[in-house]
């Protein structure tokens, strides 16, 4: 075992490269490693079971900085272990462009950062699904290959923010035994003492929602260890609130706000310098104490080698599965099972709501896809996420598919990118359309970490009906098409429906969102087509009758108003073509022949889609007709709201004829 000198040497290497590498680039959060670095090392040295050598072993415990902005902290323990990028050079260029220490951990940019933080609360948000995948691979896959920790370090902002009552209920509910958070416990936050803001009794807190917590001195190595095997033995997740010191060390600073958002300067280092007697200049660290960290980074080979072991000996398809599920490959036999399905709806042509045509996708797709994992924020029969294959995840059975999140979507949408970021699984998750505003900050994180999260989205527009405005989304197309690299789908029958699944599930750097409606919808895609031309992100549904002087773009339960707009003009001698746009991302991603030919340079354009007009002016021009909305809805049946917004095939073809009589 660790001796209380090497231990408190160890610790101090945290803290100067931390205080030395914010203090170079003038900008940073030197408190929290400060504070922090005797949980951090005992963690590290003790409990954590990695390989510096290999960053990416399936079985490796998670450790999760959720106080993003203490990113020197994780930088310092990354470069101490061997992390073989997280290089000197690259402590020294904290915060510096094209750096892999970026002022919050970024996912991607360095190996050992598990998920992109920063955001507060959203990594203790994450760590649920992190502990859930982990306990649903081990159901799968059995003690051999799956088994491990889920660790958290969790500031005060982490705790207020209300993320984190979704997901501690949530984890305490599934009892996520393997899930561990340690509480920087400092009362301190940027406005000054937390007690400006808040008394909470977190340990009670955490209590109430099915944790074990408890106080212990976050400066005493061995009340450490000593909590931490506690939880290891638990059979709930664990809360271990730390009492700490901002900035300790900090002659001046320690204790403060001062030490938390800013650099220490010159004169307060040189104090903790003295206070630690440490000797060594910035970015030095003794040689033994470097040698003893790079030791505990290849401490887990012997684990890890044990592992490839008992892999290599595993049974030939458990173990073929195990791997292609890791490798975010769709199961061989994928693209064929769509292609069948597809060749059924065209003959079938159901009349259904897309969120029905979604479930009916989904039937399939789970069938052929073992590693989908569904759920619903409580919405489970609105949504239509639930299928034949998906049972209900629970405490005493973790080897089913689908999660009951409660009417939790912030805790929800950051679990689902949890769940994603652990590896082998593909994760989905149901609500209403309006509500993304509750999940928009983990659909924000999916999108900047590039990850397969999908996200089910409902009751899409005003045709939701007689719930009225609250619950009809008017601007959250247009908001979340906003979201660079996110894909948002919204498909115009049950063959695009298909495709757009399928899309969403092959798509494994950029997340989805399907809007699904809840009225029924006519196929529009009668003929069969091999090709997914919703992969296209807009393609020419239905050509004129002549050379067209029209074309009609439209998107989802709106394509079926572009087609009948089409046969009204039609009839009165306007040759028109009609476009569906089930995806703008993927549109915009085509080439610029493509594009052109498929906007065309017919002398009208319109959009036909019941939102607002925002996104739709570099399809149909400044001077293009939009058919949609322009304000809120309103309650109503879906047969009224229609017409009393004006959002028919006669008002298009109106709205037409007047401009072309107008020229």
């Amino acid at each position: 075992m660790t001796s209380r000198e090497q231990h408190d040497r160890m610790a101090n290497a945290i803290r100067f490269l931390s205080m030395d590498a914010v203090e170079k680039a003038n900008s940073g959060h030197p408190g929290l490693p400060m504070g922090c670095a005797d949980i951090a090392t005992v963690l590290f040295t003790r409990f954590l079971k990695f390989d510096a050598k290999a960053p990416h072993w399936a079985d490796r415990d998670r450790f999760i900085l959720s106080a993003g902005h203490g990113s020197m902290l994780l930088y310092s323990l990354l470069y101490l272990t061997g992390y073989e990028d997280m290089t000197i050079d690259q402590i020294k260029n904290f915060r510096q462009l094209g750096s892999k220490t970026a002022g919050h951990p970024e996912y991607g940019h360095a190996a050992g950062i598990e998920t992109t933080t920063g955001p507060l609360g959203q990594g203790l948000a994450n760590s649920v699904g992190f502990a859930l995948g982990e306990r649903i691979m081990n159901a799968a896959f059995g003690n051999d290959l799956v088994n491990h920790y889920t660790y958290v370090l969790a500031g005060d902002g982490c705790l207020m923010e209300g993320v984190s009552q979704e997901a501690i209920a949530l984890a305490g509910h599934l009892k996520l035994n393997k899930l561990i958070v340690f509480w920087d416990n400092n009362n301190i936050s940027i406005d000054g003492p937390v007690s400006l803001a808040d008394n909470t009794d977190q340990v009670a807190r955490f209590q109430a929602s099915g944790w074990n917590a408890s106080h212990i001195d976050g400066t005493d190595p061995e009340a450490i260890a000593y909590a931490i095997e506690a939880a290891r033995h638990s059979d709930k997740p664990t809360m271990i609130a730390c009492k700490t010191t901002i900035g300790f060390g900090a002659p001046t600073k320690a204790g403060t706000n001062k030490a938390h958002g800013s650099p220490l300067g010159a004169e307060e280092i040189a104090g903790a310098r003295k206070f630690f007697n440490w000797e060594s200049p910035p970015f030095e660290v003794p040689a033994d104490i470097l040698d003893a960290w790079r030791a505990v980074g290849t401490g887990g080979a012997k684990a890890r080698a044990d592992w490839e072991g008992r892999l290599a000996k595993a049974d030939a398809q458990l173990k073929g599965e195990f791997e292609r599920r890791l490798a975010g490959k769709l199961p061989s036999n994928f693209d064929a099972v769509i292609a069948d399905y597809k060749k059924k709806l065209s003959a079938d042509k159901p009349k259904v709501a897309t969120r029905k045509s979604s479930e009916m996708a989904l039937e399939v797709i789970n069938g052929a896809v073992p590693e989908t994992i569904g759920g619903s924020a409580d919405l489970t029969g609105s949504n239509n996420t639930k299928t034949s294959q998906t049972k209900n995840i629970t405490p005493d059975d973790y080897g089913q598919r689908y999660v009951h999140y409660g009417i939790r979507e912030h805790g929800m949408a950051a679990a689902i990118n949890g769940l994603t970021l652990h590896g082998g699984l593909i994760a989905y998750g149901g609500t209403f359309l309006c509500f993304s505003d509750y999940a928009r900050p983990s659909m924000r994180l999916a999108s900047l970490m590039g990850i397969r999260s999908i996200f089910v989205m409902t009751h899409d527009s005003i045709g939701l009906g007689e719930d009225g405005p609250t619950h009809q989304p008017v601007e959250h197309l247009a908001a979340l098409r906003a979201i660079p690299n996110h894909n948002v789908f919204r498909p115009a029958d049950a063959v695009e429906t298909a495709e757009c699944w399928q899309l969403a599930l092959e798509s494994e750097k950029t997340p989805s969102t399907l809007a699904l409606t809840r009225q029924n919808l006519p196929t529009v895609r009668n003929e069969f087509s091999e090709k997914n031309l919703s992969a296209s992100g807009a393609y020419e549904l239905a050509a004129a009758n002549g050379e067209a002087a029209v074309t009609i773009f439209a998107t989802g339960s709106e394509v079926e108003i572009a087609l009948g707009a089409r046969e009204l003009l039609e009839k009165h001698g306007h040759p028109t073509r009609v476009v569906s746009v089930p995806c703008f991302e993927l549109f915009d991603r085509q080439s610029e022949d493509y594009r052109k030919k498929t906007i065309g340079n017919t002398k009208v354009k319109v959009a036909i889609e019941a939102g607002i007009r925002q996104g739709w002016d570099h399809l149909i021009g400044t001077g293009g007709i939009f058919v949609g909305m322009h304000g809120f809805g309103a309650s109503g049946s879906i047969e009224q709201l229609y017409p009393h917004f004006g959002i028919t095939a006669e008002a298009a073809a109106k709205a037409v004829e007047a401009r072309l009589h107008g020229d």
